[in-house]
């Protein structure tokens, strides 16, 4: 693949659909712990956006035509249960990962440098895909907690820790704060064991821990007070207190103890 983040999209989307497979479809009325979604609802997200996704290299013009749709409706949740007919439990798992699945063949091969369009500021084509793979890991993350499943995770998560990075100056502009001058250094444990470094040694500001949980905070599915993560100096501290990897506007993170792998 000319986009590593093609195969990690399918790799992550391939490892939520193995958990998901065994269950009822009942089982997929459950609420998770973000906003009460169920694991229908979660599904019908990624399905939906992973399919705007692929619209972006393949038809532009539907893809503007459900931009409108979506402001129509005054927001995506319906557009996204239409999209599906209302589809749940194995039916829309079905549907989801064979989309997953197209979406990853379409940028396999895409040029990462190419603009898209889309719902906000035009992307390059690996923006495009590493968000998906972003969204897919961070909304799987309800799911893997409402089952009680502690994720077992692999360095493709570093595509998430890249934005989480990339994001720092712009999840306080988002907030209409005074960008840092400088970013903490970041110092992650990758799940392989290999170390993650970015920024600069020698300031009062530094985060260290392990990578996945890292990505738990920029992806706001955990509190940070919730992690073993090392915060040291204020703006590291201010950061990792509303990180946002994901755009729109501004988002507050869970409150402690909130989001968490339940115990069964």
């Amino acid at each position: 693949m000319s986009m590593p983040q093609a195969q990690d999209f399918l790799d992550e989307s391939k490892a939520l659909h193995t958990l998901l497979a065994p269950l009822g479809d009942a089982d997929f009325g459950q609420a998770t712990a973000f906003k009460g979604w169920t694991f229908d609802d979660v599904l019908r997200h990624l399905h939906y956006w992973n399919w705007m996704a692929w619209l972006q290299l393949n038809d532009e013009s539907v893809l503007v035509a459900q931009m409108g749709a979506i402001a129509r409706a005054g927001g995506m949740r319906p557009v996204e249960a239409a999209y599906v007919d209302d589809a749940g439990g194995q039916a829309l798992l079905a549907l989801w990962i064979a989309q997953a699945e197209a979406t990853a063949k379409a940028y396999e091969s895409a040029d990462p440098k190419a603009r898209l369009k889309w719902v906000g500021p035009d992307m390059s084509a690996r923006s495009s895909i590493t968000a998906r793979l972003m969204e897919t890991w961070a909304h799987g993350q309800e799911i893997y907690d409402q089952l009680g499943v502690v994720r077992q995770n692999a360095d493709r998560i570093r595509n998430i820790v890249v934005l989480g990075i990339n994001t720092f100056g712009w999840t306080f502009k988002n907030r209409k704060l005074d960008m840092p001058e400088t970013m903490p250094q970041v110092v992650l444990t990758a799940p392989s064991g290999e170390m993650w470094t970015y920024g600069e040694a020698g300031g009062t500001d530094r985060i260290e821990g392990p990578a996945e949980e890292f990505c738990q905070v920029v992806t706001q599915t955990r509190n940070v007070a919730d992690t073993g993560l090392v915060v040291t100096g204020p703006i590291a501290a201010q950061w990792m207190g509303f990180a946002q990897c994901f755009a729109g506007r501004p988002e507050t993170p869970p409150a402690p103890g909130i989001r968490k792998t339940l115990e069964l």
